[in-house]
């Protein structure tokens, strides 16, 4: 079970971080969320024998091969059917945790890799391009249901204190999934043409060993008791995440949370749409999932030994450099994790976006410079350095632990939805469009990536509060109505919290809370 906790007053429960925290977190992202980042990755060091296998298929089956604009075709559908995936998997969320719950999900949705590595090992044995395209695809589903699954079953099992470095976790086992991709693409490893489907299978080693073990850890609490009313369940899952602490705290504000939802019932997508009081939480959520994607991070990840090669990097060295992006991507996420509950989420999220916009606009002006000043060609190596080390330290993982914490437990599910969706979305966009749009614009494409990211560090900035050391319930009060919220709404204790006259932005003028001293007693 779990070891020491800091117990002090009721109502300022501070957790130490125990093992069996530690142990989930890195479970469920080594199983899960590292396949993610694996996959954005795997594709990119065997693409040229992923090509040349369709050519050699096409000739047999044929008797003619298949021109460049259809290969580029093929080949930019096997990376993008991974988004299209990860849609089909993120729409089915909300369905899955309210019937399966947060662990339970994560569980039964490993089958899903063990079916996708046995379609891409077995796809040259077979001579079959559709095995590879399909085994993309049901990893995709996989991906979109841990990608949303993993930081809320985090989020609800972490204390308060500790919420935003485990649901980080996630998002630094993304940036090591990536990273094992570039390693072991290597050509002295993995990168020769005999090895590229093991390459693609080889996500069932850590889905096996999660499903050997997280079994054995508890379903998360907030779900047994708001959900499932198990009150039992609940106090043995606290009494394991917590261990010496007094949980009584803690279960009475998941009672005054379940007290304040006005169904139990799982929220769905379409009512969650139509609920003025969410609104903002709703379209804060659809604006960092979308940033996020359409930054322009995937089209590093998709073709980076492309950029690469595009800004004059001779060809031997473009492997270890591509590597040496994944060490900083690392270094970048192990800093978000262990500065998060000191700085906040804000800083992270709106510096990551502001050091991924300048970097884009870097990374025009070294493109288009580099035919006059030739050392121009390591700014730009410089720019997608700095593009992924602001991506990991913020944008990565921050988004999804924010949708956890925006949303009560009963719209929390729809939440993941719509932001998974959207997330997905426009991830497929990004793969598909992007060799494209390179193609036309030039370097000047990665003007548009500058803009979106300087866009939305500016909305998050205005709009976003911080929801550092807060209650579900306190950030859902914060942005419960742009208007004065009656002074009847509290907590049902003497000292009643009241409100003060909301913003434009939805959020709390001062950021904060005051008491209504006219409550207490004298």
């Amino acid at each position: 079970m779990a070891e020491e906790v800091l117990i002090t007053p009721p109502g300022k429960i501070t957790s130490h971080l125990t093992s069996s925290l530690l142990a989930v977190a890195f479970l469920t992202s080594f199983g899960s969320s590292m396949l993610y980042g694996y996959n954005l990755a795997v594709v990119n060091s065997p693409a040229v024998y992923i090509k040349d296998f369709y050519n050699r298929t096409s000739v047999s089956r044929n008797g003619t091969g298949l021109d460049g604009e259809a290969l580029t075709l093929m080949y930019s559908l096997t990376v993008s059917v991974f988004a299209i995936g990860g849609l089909l998997g993120s729409l089915m969320v909300g369905m899955l945790v309210t019937r399966f719950g947060r662990k339970g999900t994560v569980v039964n949705s490993t089958v899903l890799v063990f079916i996708a590595g046995s379609l891409m090992g077995f796809s040259r044995i077979c001579g079959s391009p559709e095995m590879v395209i399909f085994g993309r695809f049901v990893t995709g589903i996989h991906s979109g249901i841990s990608l949303s699954v993993v930081p809320m079953y985090l989020g609800e099992i972490a204390p308060k204190n500790l919420r935003g470095f485990l649901g980080l976790v996630p998002s630094l086992f993304i940036c090591a999934g990536v990273f094992s991709a570039q390693i072991l693409g290597l050509h002295e490893i993995l990168g020769k043409e005999d090895h590229w489907p093991l390459f693609l299978s080889l996500v069932v080693i850590p889905t096996f060993i999660q499903l050997m073990l997280l079994p054995w850890f508890p379903e998360s609490p907030r779900y047994l008791l708001i959900e499932k009313h198990n009150v039992h369940a609940t106090i043995i899952a606290l009494k394991w995440y917590r261990a010496k602490c007094n949980i009584q705290s803690e279960i009475e504000e998941m009672q005054e949370e379940q007290r304040s939802l006005s169904s139990v019932e799982t929220v769905s997508v379409w009512r969650l749409i139509l609920d003025p009081l969410v609104r903002w939480q709703l379209l804060s959520v659809v604006v960092i999932n979308i940033g996020m994607q359409l930054s322009g991070i995937d089209a590093l990840w998709f073709y980076t030994n492309d950029i690469f090669r595009n800004a004059g990097i001779p060809e031997p060295e473009i492997q270890y450099t591509t590597v040496g992006t994944g060490a900083i991507e690392i270094i970048a996420g192990l800093i978000g994790c262990f500065t998060i509950e000191k700085l906040g989420r804000r800083p992270l999220i709106i510096g990551g976006f502001l050091v991924m916009g300048f970097c884009c606009a870097g990374i025009t002006l070294s493109l288009v410079l580099q035919v006059h000043l030739p050392f121009m060609r390591y700014v730009s190596v410089g720019c997608v350095v700095g593009i992924i080390a602001g991506f990991c330290i913020g944008p990565a993982g921050v988004p999804f632990l924010i949708t956890a914490e925006l949303f009560k437990q009963s719209h929390r599910p729809a939440a993941y939805t719509v932001g998974g969706s959207l997330n997905w979305i426009s991830n497929f966009t990004v793969g598909f469009v992007f060799p494209f749009l390179q193609m036309s614009a030039g370097s000047y494409c990665y003007l548009v990536f500058c803009c979106v990211c300087l866009a939305v560090a500016a909305f998050v900035f205005f709009v976003i509060p911080e929801t550092k050391n807060k209650t579900f319930v306190e950030i859902s009060q914060m942005f419960a109505s742009k208007e004065a919220v009656p002074e009847t709404q509290g907590l049902g204790h003497p000292d009643q919290l009241k409100l003060r006259k909301m913003n434009g932005y939805g959020t709390l003028e001062n950021g904060s809370l005051e008491f209504d001293s006219s409550s207490s007693v004298p």
